[in-house]
């Protein structure tokens, strides 16, 4: 949908969507006319309302929209003068501080009913609560319209968690100079490898780390943690056997399911033949299927519907497979290293 609405004296940072449902609801403008300013389809701009409207559930939004309804009905000027209350020249910076305090372990926003400001708090399991920021509700509220935070359970002090969009929007301003801001929000860059020799690589392209922040029916992580670092590890050492003068090696031949992936793998040359030795022992070890299925999510960084389509799998059966690769990759590396897979820095 373009963004071709007219002029309407509300705050730069407002989504569009909040836009559109303040000028259907409280403004009147049918959905066909909206349509026809924003160039697209009337469904379009009646979900947009809907969602809207379904989200005021929310104290901080439905507090900053009755705050925005009541204003309109006195005029355009008083609708600035709303708008300039929320949309400070410090909101980005301010919101900027608080994401950065919400990205922090067991860390929320607490905002209670009738208070002008709201708190960060760091609530560990077993801890003492500790205070860490002090944010204007407005900012809370502006934060909340651009669903950067979000509600986690009801009472009378409500408490918002950071977002995928709020961590995307963090990422964006923090880009590097010269580094493009939406293609950073897709990046969770870490140092990796030898104390002599760091590399920067980029977390988000493994499936593990997106497995790893679904939950299953009972509330945990689809993928535990000690799962996503044994394939990690299994990828580390992929990318270090890499390492030498033949870098463009046909690394088909692992795959269980085409050669048999015996000793004689790890005695060619061409690079590090200690990770070579780990690469082939493990995947030996997982036998075929298993590690067909670990070898492409961790080292290929295939996603999991390619994976079963390439497998001939049913839908979203492949997440299951790979988690019993990973739980037996585990156990290869505690029956070989005791517990602790060896690190290559």
């Amino acid at each position: 949908m373009t963004n071709r609405m007219p002029q309407d004296g509300l705050p730069e940072w407002l989504p569009q969507a909040a836009r559109i449902y303040l000028a259907h609801v409280d403004g009147g403008q049918s959905c066909r006319a909206l349509a026809r300013r924003a160039d697209c389809h009337a469904s379009t701009i009646l979900r947009q309302v809907r969602r809207i409207e379904a989200r005021r559930d929310d104290p901080l939004i439905d507090h900053a929209l009755r705050r925005l309804e009541r204003r309109a009905h006195q005029g355009t000027t008083a609708m600035t003068d709303i708008a300039a209350d929320i949309d400070s020249p410090d909101l980005d910076r301010e919101a900027l501080r608080i994401l950065r305090r919400l990205a922090e372990p067991d860390a929320c926003l607490a905002v209670a009913p009738g208070m002008e400001n709201a708190v960060v708090v760091r609530e560990p399991k077993g801890g003492e609560t500790l205070r860490t920021a002090v944010v204007a509700r407005s900012v809370a509220e502006a934060m909340a319209l651009r669903n950067w935070i979000a509600a986690r359970g009801r009472g009378r002090v409500a408490r918002y968690r950071l977002t995928s969009a709020g961590r995307a929007a963090l990422k964006r301003a923090m880009a590097g100079k010269g580094e493009a801001p939406f293609a950073a929000q897709h990046r969770d860059m870490v140092e990796r490898g030898p104390r002599t020799k760091r590399i920067r690589c980029n977390m988000a392209e493994s499936p593990l780390v997106g497995l790893s922040r679904r939950k299953d029916r009972d509330g945990r992580p689809f993928l535990a943690a000690e799962l996503v670092r044994a394939g990690e590890r299994l990828r580390e050492d992929f990318e270090l056997a890499q390492m030498g003068p033949r870098v463009t090696q046909n690394w088909e031949r692992f795959l269980t399911a085409g050669t048999d992936g015996g000793p004689a793998a790890a005695r060619d040359g061409g690079g590090s033949e200690a990770a070579r030795t780990r690469v082939n022992a493990a995947l030996t070890d997982l036998g075929p299927g298993l590690g067909d299925v670990v070898l492409r999510a961790c080292c290929f960084l295939e996603g999991m519907e390619a994976i079963e389509k390439r497998m001939g799998w049913a839908a979203r059966s492949g997440k299951i497979v790979l988690r019993i690769g990973l739980e037996r990759l585990l156990r290869h590396y505690d029956e070989r290293h005791g517990g602790h897979p060896p690190l290559v820095g």
